[in-house]
């Protein structure tokens, strides 16, 4: 399932790679869309793809350096020290893009890559984008407010000095286990590329998370129109799976998304998906149905 796609090498300055998947429109071409994914994570739902390859779409998702795909062997799984490092490859992604005839495209993230996407299109005004869809964007961690303040002043101390240093084993497996088909969830993905406890939190990486979240937090001025959705609710900081972790977000805290949402741009619309999980696509058939849904009618504008 997860290694069935069209896929591209992007070659990147410091020796590493990044791979462009694609899965081409069904009839004639109305449009691209690039997906973005979070941490530990890669683009394995062909049925994402697939709902709008049916509406002439081609559907292309980039497994961004060190992550996915992209991973080899020596890599740190989704290690970098500074967010801005992923501009290269969205910009040679959107240059394939324009290469197979795309003049315009909408982006699309979850996660981790609704911080990076936002703060890429700020960054570059002039990109021919329409529109940008937010699936669970991670706008601020999600722990309590003491973390948030003294414990990211230290981060972005001992991130710079020690960036390597493992602050967590991991991030649980709650999420894990409601989405992956051998336990509570429906989806098949490859284990190694997207482990049931995430990878191991490097102190560098938060740290570069963080500045990237000061940065959004101050205002962004993303020309395009934004979408952002989010579940109707969080279950944050649960220890064991339990049947209420398949209609909640137990990643992120949903408020923040609703808090920071309108500084992204000037054309922010906010939707709440009743009972979703972190990533909305993956969550129960009748909920992802609703999320896509809701796309469709914003991208129809």
């Amino acid at each position: 399932m997860s290694n069935d796609f069209d896929a591209r090498t992007l070659p990147l300055r410091n020796g590493s790679i990044a791979t462009l998947v694609r899965v081409p429109a069904e009839g004639v071409t109305r449009g691209a869309i690039l997906y973005v994914h979070g941490f530990a994570d890669y683009f394995f739902q062909r049925h994402v793809a697939e709902h709008f390859t049916a509406q002439g779409y081609d559907f292309y998702a980039i497994d961004l350096r060190y992550c996915g795909r992209s991973l080899r062997d020596g890599d740190i799984p989704h290690f970098i020290l500074d967010v801005s490092l992923y501009y290269e490859e969205l910009d040679a992604a959107a240059e394939e893009l324009r290469k197979d005839g795309h003049l315009r495209f909408t982006v699309m993230a979850h996660s981790t890559g609704g911080l990076i996407t936002p703060l890429w299109l700020d960054a570059r005004p002039t990109l021919p984008v329409d529109g940008l869809v937010l699936n669970s964007p991670w706008f601020e961690l999600a722990e309590p407010r003491l973390a948030r303040t003294v414990g990211t002043s230290l981060i972005r101390s001992v991130g710079g000095f020690y960036p390597r240093l493992e602050l967590r084993k991991g991030l649980g497996g709650v999420y894990g286990e409601s989405i992956h088909k051998d336990h509570h969830g429906e989806w098949d993905f490859d284990l190694r590329l997207k482990p049931l406890t995430a990878f191991p939190v490097l102190a560098g990486w938060l740290r570069a998370i963080r500045i990237g979240h000061a940065k959004l937090q101050a205002g962004l001025n993303v020309e395009a129109p934004v979408l952002v959705m989010h579940s109707s609710r969080s279950l944050l900081r649960t220890k064991t799976w339990t049947p209420a972790a398949m209609t909640a977000d137990t990643v992120l805290d949903v408020a923040d998304m609703v808090r920071f949402a309108p500084g992204l741009g000037h054309d922010v619309t906010v939707v709440e998906i009743a009972d979703g999980m972190h990533d909305l696509f993956l969550s129960a058939e009748a909920v992802r149905t609703k999320a896509l849904t809701e796309v469709d009618k914003w991208l129809a504008r």
